[in-house]
């Protein structure tokens, strides 16, 4: 009876032992995660504010966890496309989404269709700078600022003028949008894949302007091939501080826009710390402070995963707004 006992209460030992490791198994592997590959989605086109800014942050992580962190664009359907894929990507950490402001909060309210909610469907992970697009025109172009620009669009005729953006529902649709119904200015739409496209156009003379992010438009603007008339968002950006913002010429504009970092909702809590703290690092590194500006990133701030969040539930219910008032639906 003795030795039954003794032999019970050494399996119970053995078996608390196991269920101990066990219950540390998921823990140990999101410790050791990444053991592979990473893939990093960008729902816009190779040479978009998103996919270069994308690049860089790709170089940093790959560095720091010494895995690959692999950029793969999946351009298409205003950021819908990629945004798709993630969200509904295995939650392990191995596909991430690299996105912006407008794929991210505005296409639920855009489209009826979108395929997935950006509060709901994905875990935020960090927010990456805060500020606006710069309002551009060719160099040749004859005005030098907003309101000249607003002079010189009303001379023509009647809705001949034309904007660019990368896509219906972008920030840089939406953005001209606020300065259409804010100045009762008149001119059509012309969607591109990406900011960069747009930019050609408008050099090209064949658009008479459009909004472009500043990692797209920054190097043209300071070449002389772009001229930027005004930027959007509640502040100066500090790679063009001489540039005002469009409230400072009388078209009131406050909705800041921002590049992101999120992942499948449901990715464990420890792999979206991990990849927040290596983000916010990458953000605040000397190293990278030069390529940050010429993308049009001086100053970011860190921001934990819950804020960022809070942020993106935030933009949901405010772009939902601007689209509501301007009647703006997909085409």
């Amino acid at each position: 009876m003795m030795l039954c006992r003794r032999r019970t209460t050494a399996f119970l030992a053995r078996l608390a032992v196991i269920c101990t490791l066990a219950s540390q198994l998921p823990a140990m592997a999101q410790d050791s995660w990444p053991t592979k590959p990473v893939k990093l989605i960008v729902p816009s086109g190779i040479g978009s504010g998103t996919d270069l800014v994308a690049r860089v942050f790709a170089e940093s992580l790959s560095s720091l966890f010494k895995q690959p962190f692999v950029v793969e664009a999946k351009p298409g359907a205003n950021g819908m496309i990629g945004s798709r894929e993630v969200a509904k990507a295995p939650a392990d950490g191995y596909t991430l989404l690299f996105s912006y402001a407008a794929a991210q909060v505005v296409n639920q309210s855009l489209y009826p269709n979108a395929g997935y909610d950006g509060a709901k469907d994905f875990a935020a992970v960090a927010q990456i700078g805060s500020g606006g697009n710069f309002l551009v025109v060719s160099a040749d172009f004859p005005a030098k600022n907003v309101q000249e620009f607003l002079a010189e669009m009303r001379r023509r005729p009647a809705e001949s003028g034309s904007y660019g953006s990368w896509g219906i529902g972008s920030a840089g649709h939406l953005s001209m949008e606020i300065v259409l119904q804010s100045t009762g200015l008149k001119m059509q739409h012309v969607p591109y894949k990406s900011a960069a496209e747009s930019n050609v156009e408008i050099m090209g003379g064949r658009l008479q302007a459009g909004f472009s992010a500043p990692a797209a438009a920054l190097s043209l603007i300071k070449a002389g091939k772009l001229r930027a008339l005004a930027v959007s968002g509640p502040n100066r950006e500090p790679s063009l501080p001489d540039v005002p913002t469009l409230t400072e010429q009388g078209v009131n504009f406050q909705i800041a826009t921002w590049y992101c970092l999120v992942a499948p909702a449901g990715t464990p809590r420890a792999i979206v710390e991990r990849l927040n703290a290596a983000v916010n690092r990458a953000m605040q590194s000397p190293e990278y402070a030069k390529r940050w500006e010429s993308l049009g990133l001086a100053n970011m701030q860190p921001r934990t995963a819950d804020q960022f969040a809070e942020t993106i539930r935030t933009d949901v219910a405010t772009w939902a707004e601007v689209i509501r008032k301007g009647n703006i639906k997909a085409e």
